[in-house]
């Protein structure tokens, strides 16, 4: 059974004797593990299950003044301090005017370039197609946090026709990437905080879980399935993530949220990837308390299938080098086992 079947079984909850895992790094750590493994194809090196492309290429952002850059989306991040994403500095909509704004060409050369070359690459792998910032972070992004909050209250028809729009440009992007052969479409939307949505249950419901319908819906029918990835605590929208359609959930995070119980509750409905701390094991743990932890983790939540092994987030360079090696051994070390 190669990488590709193992999450295959793991997505339909069919048990397999090796959990299938996938680690994702920060810039930083990327340039760390480079250094120890002698190759920047890290995937490879710590036995990575998935391969992951994206919609919006790096050609596509441009540096409009010194570690600033804009993106498709008109938005600018400056990245001279936190340089993975950045902080954003210009927001397109920030006068609440939609009528003036064009969204990016969903067939703008070049968005697909390398597409059909990464399938062909990564047969043995299950591969996944990211749309980013895909619906409240695509607006708050372009309108400001505290401004789309407020406009869910005082200004609903502005934010229907924004993530109306939103809606339909990320529907296009499914139609285009169906033509190749991916395995699932990741969405990343993070509603979640430490205690709770950051929009509240009944707005998100409102908003979001509509149009949430129909873009899962639309990569179901093209033969796919869907990810997601939301930070924090979401655990009172999880049934309705399932009733969408949502077939993996991720980060998963055992700070904010019982991972046991959650796999008792939702596990023969919803599979989750994720579950190991980055807040607390990774960076403060030591190698061998990651060893087990992880193992116990591994042991409890990846039986009877419906769970891919990894920490709740991408590890940034305050993990230790050796906590990441403890985490790869135990990976690694299923196949000993077996």
């Amino acid at each position: 059974m190669n990488c590709r079947e193992r999450v295959i079984n793991a997505v339909e909850h069919r048990s397999t004797e090796t959990i299938p895992w996938h680690f994702n790094f920060n810039t930083e750590v990327v340039d760390l593990l480079a250094a120890h493994y002698g190759s920047r194809d890290i995937g490879r090196c710590v036995g990575n299950h998935m391969a992951e492309i994206n919609t919006q290429p790096l050609s596509f952002w441009q540096e409009v003044r010194p570690g600033c850059w804009q993106d498709s989306f008109g938005v600018v991040w400056n990245r001279t301090v936190e340089k993975d994403i950045g902080l954003i500095e210009d927001y397109p909509l920030a006068d609440g005017d939609l009528s003036g704004y064009s969204f990016p060409d969903p067939d703008a050369p070049g968005r697909f370039d390398g597409f059909a070359e990464f399938c062909t690459g990564n047969r043995d792998l299950f591969r996944l197609a990211h749309i980013g910032f895909s619906l409240f972070e695509r607006a708050w992004t372009l309108r400001g946090m505290t401004n789309l909050l407020m406009d869910m209250v005082d200004n609903p028809d502005f934010v229907d026709r924004l993530f109306d729009a939103i809606t339909d440009y990320n529907l296009a992007i499914i139609e285009r990437v169906s033509v190749f052969d991916i395995d699932a479409v990741c969405f990343g939307d993070d509603w979640g905080q430490q205690h709770g949505l950051i929009m509240g249950p009944n707005l998100w419901r409102r908003f979001i879980k509509p149009r949430l319908a129909r873009t899962y819906k639309a990569v179901h029918d093209r033969g796919m399935k869907v990810f997601i990835h939301s930070c924090g605590d979401v655990r009172e929208i999880i049934p309705d993530l399932i009733e969408t359609g949502v077939d993996v959930f991720n980060p998963f995070q055992p700070e904010v949220t019982d991972i046991h119980e959650m796999k008792s509750l939702y596990g023969d409905r919803l599979a989750f990837w994720g579950g190991i701390s980055v807040q607390q094991l990774m960076p403060f743990g030591s190698p061998d308390e990651v060893r087990r932890v992880v193992l116990e983790t591994v042991q409890s939540i990846g039986s009877h299938g419906g769970y891919i092994m990894s920490p709740a987030h991408a590890m940034t360079r305050d993990v230790p080098l050796e906590n990441i090696l403890a985490l790869v051994e135990v990976a690694r070390g299923q196949f000993e086992e077996n």
